[in-house]
């Protein structure tokens, strides 16, 4: 595990990267790419997911220093990515948040991913995807957003709801069904065009709103769902037929 300037405070108001993946020359190449930016830094790696729960541990942190964003792999020895993922979101508290985890995916582990949303990832990214891709996920996580790779999106829930094993069709009084019964009909309107990959800005110009209330819709819908953020949300609007693949 590297740790070189983990006690460093963070006094220049970059955002601290954590690279968790067992192969050394993807977390290289990916600590290359982010270092490059001025406003970006790793400050941690660790080749599985054990390592990366012990060091992101809350008591470990005076050590560490805070983490704001994790990118972090599935198919790892010793803890794979999602139970790292649910330990990591779940240790949280409103005094010390958890870091944000993006789970770095490949369509053959959606299964994991969609899981891994569920336990609290902020989102997604395909491991194949480009440089400017993974950084403008890193900054939009860390903005407290979840819209990873706004042109796949939709494309890779579509993909995930489709792949999962079919499940009972949950029932009407079921509680996300119950919770999606509470938003407004602007609100579903807004939570469909989330579901497409549309930002805030793009959803403006659909409905002819300001961006500034699209936001509030969307904060309303997130707290309605009880979703901690956009993707979770998303995910609940495919799981109730709100939203539908290939619609």
């Amino acid at each position: 595990m590297t740790t070189s300037d983990l006690g460093r405070p963070d006094l220049d108001g970059r955002v601290r990267v954590a690279l968790v993946d067992d192969q050394q020359l993807v977390r290289a190449g990916f600590r290359m790419v982010i270092d490059s930016q001025p406003d970006l830094e790793v400050v941690l790696e660790a080749g599985d997911g054990a390592q990366a729960v012990r060091a992101l541990d809350p008591a470990a942190r005076t050590a560490t220093g805070a983490v704001d964003v994790v990118l972090m792999d599935v198919r790892m020895p010793t803890m794979d990515g999602l139970e790292a993922t649910e330990q990591i979101v779940a240790r949280g508290t409103p005094a010390q948040p958890a870091p944000r985890v993006i789970v770095l995916t490949t369509f053959d582990l959606d299964e994991y991913v969609l899981s891994a949303i569920r336990a609290g990832a902020s989102g997604f990214l395909l491991k194949d995807a480009p440089p400017e891709e993974m950084l403008a996920a890193i900054r939009t996580v860390h903005r407290g957003d979840a819209v990873i790779a706004p042109s796949s999106t939709r494309r890779l829930l579509e993909h995930l709801v489709t792949a999962l094993p079919s499940d009972e069709p949950a029932a009407a009084d079921d509680p996300a069904h119950q919770a999606v019964a509470q938003l407004t009909d602007r609100e579903r309107e807004v939570l469909v065009l989330m579901a497409r990959g549309r930002s805030n800005t793009e959803i403006g110009q659909d409905l002819f709103v300001a961006e500034a209330t699209v936001k509030t819709h969307v904060g309303r819908i997130l707290a309605k769902l009880g979703a901690r953020d956009r993707v979770q949300a998303v995910v609940v609007a495919y799981e109730t037929g709100l939203v539908r693949p290939g619609a």
